[in-house]
């Protein structure tokens, strides 16, 4: 620690993916087109719930949501990522770099509550489906929608306090496609102990205590299911869920075994491949995996156009 030189720095440098220089036109055109399918996968979700009455309801309410933080989500980190395959300056600013790390774990922990609030709505809607209207009152939406975006603000805000008050040495390059707490941890020359501490106890809590609720909420869903023996009853509860709990496993998967349980072992290739599943994939999928192959979805999206289509023909 006191034997590195300590210096004052002004820019950090991203080295991006381990891409070959021959693959790398071709992965840029693949993280191009992942990142218009996100944008306006979940746009459309936006849209249509924004325009159609019949999607007022706080299953989409809290889909809006999580899709508005999955667009954020993943434009905190593509751009950059894009920009940086396209050119050789491979810089960011300090600050910069301090505002892309809030914004990543602000909307990253976002997108964790939400799914918690989601996976309530479903327990309800399924197990509790004559009292749903009664439990999920407007008070309680609105709850479940403010609730996370507070956290949110106090728990990225917290990381980025805690950094700030580190020194860096003479090493400023980050072997990665975005600030990651983690990578900068390990270029600090200051002790960074209290800051472990924290990542370790309030992020292991806002990670594992919404995870547990997500995966008993499922449980219950489909344990409530199963009680009618029928084939058509098992059929309800793999598509309910299913779907879900793959997005959840990959998205909290990844995460839980880069921050909460790192490996020495990990290179960091593996370590940037763990981060595109969550950065990137997760993002990309949720529009599919919990609206576009929605029967309420479809049936928005066809009155939608039908509306337009009968605007346009007078």
């Amino acid at each position: 620690m006191t034997g590195r030189n300590q210096t004052t720095i002004l820019e950090f440098l991203l080295l991006g993916l381990p891409i070959k220089s021959e693959h790398q036109n071709l992965f840029y055109a693949l993280f191009l087109a992942m990142y218009i399918t996100t944008i306006l996968g979940n746009l459309l979700i936006l849209v249509l719930i924004c325009l159609d009455p019949h999607l007022h309801t706080p299953m989409y309410l809290f889909l809006s949501n999580l899709s508005f933080s999955d667009l954020c989500f993943s434009s905190v980190t593509m751009p950059k990522l894009l920009q940086n395959m396209q050119s050789q300056d491979l810089s960011i600013p300090y600050a910069g770099c301090l505002t892309q790390m809030y914004f990543f774990l602000f909307f990253a922990d976002l997108g964790d509550f939400l799914l918690v609030a989601m996976a309530y709505d479903r327990y309800v809607a399924i197990c509790f489906p004559l009292h749903y209207t009664t439990i999920m009152s407007p008070r309680l939406c609105l709850f479940l929608v403010l609730l996370p975006w507070m956290l949110t603000t106090f728990h990225a805000m917290l990381h980025t306090l805690l950094m700030a008050r580190l020194h860096f040495c003479e090493d400023n390059v980050i072997p990665h496609f975005f600030c990651d707490l983690s990578a900068l941890l390990k270029l600090s020359c200051s002790d960074t102990q209290i800051n472990e501490l924290v990542i370790f106890f309030i992020g292991g809590l806002i990670i594992i205590i919404p995870f547990l609720l997500i995966i008993m909420s499922y449980a219950r869903i489909v344990s409530s299911i199963l009680k009618v023996p029928s084939a058509k009853g098992i059929c309800k509860a793999f598509s309910t869920c299913g779907s879900h709990l793959t997005v959840v496993s990959l998205f909290y998967g990844t995460i839980i075994g880069l921050y909460l349980c790192p490996s020495a072992h990990n290179s960091t290739v593996k370590e940037t491949v763990m981060s595109m599943m969550y950065t990137v994939v997760a993002p990309m999928l949720n529009p599919f995996i919990y609206s576009l192959r929605n029967r309420d979805m479809k049936g928005a999206l066809g009155r939608v156009f039908c509306k337009k289509k009968n605007a346009f023909s007078l």
